[in-house]
C-alpha cells in the first residue's frame, strides 16, 4: 500500500481556549490537531485496520508496531479505518473526550456510520488527485518529447550530398517515443565525405542532447582528423568525463573518397554495415566499444572500395530488432539475405526493406525503435575517362574548372550547356566558339543520354571540365556497354531524302566539327565522348 493513510487525519482533540483569547470567546473549544507518524506498508497495524469492521480501541491492541507505538505516546485512543475494496485508504484518529469519560457504544455507532460515508468521498478525492498528478505527468512527458523532436529533427540533414557518379538515400522514422538515432553527411577536402549513423541509448530530452553533442564532436574532429578510427577515439575521450550514467553512444564513421571508390571505416559497437557486390551482402567488420563507456579506447580501422553497381548500406537496430506478431525477429540474417537478392534500382532498396519490414510485422504494428537507413549507390566508375588522372594522359599542367552530373532526362542536354557555360566564363572565350562548344556539348549528352544510358534516370550522365596544357577538356561520360562508333559520315540532304544516306552518325559529324579534336575512350563500365578545344592557336578562325 503506497498511500500515507495516517496522514489524512490527525489527532483531533478538544480543549478549552485560556488566557487573552479566553476574555474573548469565553467557554468556546477549538480542536488540536496532534500530527500522526507515517505508517509503513509493511507495519502490522495496517494489515489489523484492513480487516477490522469498526472503531478500534488504541490501549487495547498488542502489535510489534512502530506506528502504533508513537499514537500511543501522542495519546490517540480511537482508530477508525476508512476501507474502500479491503485497501486502508485513510484513518479517522481521536484522542480522549473532554469529558475524561470513554467513548459510549453511541459514540462507536456515530464514529462507524461517519466512516462509512466519509469513505467514498475520500477515494474520491484520493482519484481526482491522482488523475491531476498523472495528467501532469503526461503533459510534462509530451512536453520533454516535443522538444527532443525538435533538437532531434533540427540537426538531422535538411539535403543529401551531391556527387558525381554517387546517389545518396536516407530514410528516417522515430517511435513513438524519441531516442537517439541520427545520421550526418560530413564534406571534406578531396572529394571526400564523411558518413556518420549512431544511436543513443535511452530516450527523450538526455538521448537528444547527447545526440546533438555526438553530433557536433564527430563534425568538429572529422574536419581536422583523417583517420576515422581516430576521430572515434577522440570523441569517446570527449564524451567519458560528462555523459550521464548508464548513457551511451554506437556510432559508425566512414571517409569515402567519390573520386576513387575507397571507403574507410571504424565502428563504436553499432550495427554492421552491408557492402552489396553483384548478387551478395556481406557485413563490414570493425571493432570498437560505444562511445562514452570507457576512457583510452581504440577503434579498428577498415577499409574496402565501392565499385560502380555497389550499394552500401548503413542502419540502426529499429530494422532489424523489429518484431511480428508471433514474436520472431526481423534479425540480421533475413536483411543480409533481403540485400543481396536485390535487383532493382539503387534508389528503390530504403523502399524495398521497408516494404518487407511491414509484411514481416503486420498490420497495427506498433513501432519499438527508432529506424534510420542510409544507402550509399555508386553509379559510375572512378577508373573510367572521365576521370583520368595528368599522368594517364601525359599532361604537366591541368586545372579542374569543373564535374557534374545530369540524370539521363530528354531535355537535360541544356543542364550540360549551362554547367559547362559556367565552368569556362573565366577563360574568356569569343561568343561564336562558346556557342559552338555549347552545341557539341548538348550533342554529346544527348548521345551519352540515349544510347549510353537509354534515359534510365538513376543512370547520371557525369561531365568533367578541365584546363590542360594550353586545352580545354571536356569529357562526358555514360554508363553503357563499351562500343567502336563507326568515322562519322558527311551528311548529304538529297541521299538522304532518296534513302541513301543513313542519319546515324551525324550527332557524332557535327560534334567532330564544333571542337578541334574529339576522341571515344571506352572502358568496361562505360564509354567516355572527350571533346577537346585549343585555347592557344584557332583552327576555327578566332584567337582565345
Amino acid at each position: 500500500m503506497t498511500v500515507n493513510v495516517q496522514s489524512l487525519l490527525g489527532v483531533v482533540r478538544r480543549r478549552r481556549v485560556s488566557g487573552e483569547a479566553a476574555t474573548q470567546s469565553e467557554g468556546i473549544s477549538r480542536p488540536t490537531v496532534i500530527p500522526v507518524p507515517d505508517i509503513a506498508p509493511n507495519d502490522p497495524l495496517v494489515a489489523y485496520l484492513q480487516s477490522a469492521a469498526a472503531a478500534v480501541d488504541v490501549d487495547q491492541l498488542e502489535l510489534d508496531s512502530p506506528a502504533l507505538r508513537t499514537m500511543k505516546a501522542n495519546g490517540v485512543q480511537m482508530l477508525v479505518p476508512l476501507v474502500s475494496q479491503g485497501e486502508l485508504i485513510g484513518l479517522l484518529c481521536l484522542g480522549p473526550r473532554l469529558s475524561q469519560q470513554e467513548y459510549s457504544a453511541d459514540d462507536r455507532s456515530l464514529l462507524n456510520n461517519l466512516a462509512a460515508q466519509a469513505t467514498p468521498a475520500v477515494r474520491v478525492a484520493q482519484l481526482v488527485r491522482q488523475q491531476e498528478a498523472e495528467a501532469q505527468e503526461r503533459e510534462r512527458i509530451e512536453h520533454e518529447l516535443q522538444v527532443a523532436r525538435l533538437i532531434q529533427h533540427t540537426l538531422l540533414p535538411k539535403t543529401l550530398p551531391e556527387r558525381p557518379g554517387w546517389q545518396l538515400a536516407a530514410y528516417y522514422q522515430p517511435a513513438r517515443e524519441v531516442g537517439g538515432d541520427f545520421y550526418d553527411f560530413i564534406e571534406l577536402p578531396d572529394n571526400k565525405l564523411g558518413i556518420v549513423v549512431g544511436d543513443v541509448t535511452d530516450k527523450g530530452v538526455p538521448a537528444a542532447l547527447v545526440m546533438a553533442t555526438t553530433r557536433s564532436m564527430m563534425r568538429s574532429a572529422a574536419q581536422r582528423i583523417d583517420s576515422p578510427g581516430e576521430v572515434l577515439e577522440q570523441v569517446n575521450e570527449a564524451l567519458c568525463p560528462d555523459i550521464p550514467t548508464n548513457m551511451f553512444v554506437t556510432c559508425l564513421y566512414a571517409v569515402l573518397d567519390t573520386s576513387t571508390g575507397q571507403l574507410r571505416y571504424a565502428n563504436a559497437g553499432h550495427d554492421l554495415p552491408y557492402h552489396r557486390h553483384g548478387d551478395d551482402a556481406s557485413e563490414m567488420r570493425a571493432t570498437g566499444m560505444p562511445l562514452g563507456l570507457m576512457e583510452g579506447m581504440a577503434y579498428e580501422e577498415k577499409e574496402t572500395v565501392l565499385e560502380p553497381g555497389d550499394t552500401l548500406l548503413l542502419y540502426s537496430d529499429g530494422l532489424v530488432e523489429a518484431h511480428s506478431r508471433t514474436g520472431d525477429m526481423f534479425g540480421f540474417p533475413r536483411t543480409r539475405d533481403l540485400i543481396g537478392s536485390f535487383s532493382k534500382k539503387a534508389d528503390e532498396l530504403i523502399d524495398f526493406l521497408l516494404t518487407q519490414l511491414s509484411h514481416f510485422t503486420g498490420p497495427g504494428w506498433e513501432q519499438e525503435d527508432d529506424i534510420t537507413l542510409v544507402t550509399i549507390h555508386c553509379s559510375a566508375s572512378h577508373r573510367s575517362a572521365w576521370l583520368h588522372s595528368p599522368e594517364e594522359d601525359g599532361v604537366s599542367d591541368q586545372r579542374d574548372l569543373g564535374d557534374f552530373s545530369i540524370p539521363s532526362v530528354p531535355g537535360n542536354e541544356r543542364m550540360a550547356m549551362d554547367g559547362v557555360s559556367e565552368a569556362v566564363a573565366g577563360l574568356s572565350i569569343p561568343e561564336r566558339r562558346l556557342e559552338q562548344l555549347k552545341t557539341a556539348v548538348a550533342e554529346a549528352t544527348m548521345n551519352a543520354m540515349e544510347h549510353g544510358n537509354h534515359f534510365q534516370e538513376d543512370m547520371p550522365v557525369l561531365i568533367r571540365v578541365q584546363q590542360a596544357d594550353g586545352d580545354l577538356v571536356i569529357r562526358i561520360t555514360d554508363q553503357g556497354e563499351p562500343y567502336i562508333p563507326e568515322n562519322p559520315e558527311s551528311p548529304d540532304l538529297e541521299s538522304k531524302l532518296a534513302g541513301l544516306q543513313t542519319p546515324r552518325g551525324w550527332g557524332l559529324f557535327l560534334i567532330q566539327n564544333m571542337v578541334d579534336e574529339m576522341n571515344v575512350i571506352n572502358d568496361e563500365s562505360g564509354h567516355t565522348i572527350e571533346l577537346i578545344v585549343h585555347l592557344k592557336g584557332d583552327s576555327h578562325g578566332d584567337s582565345v
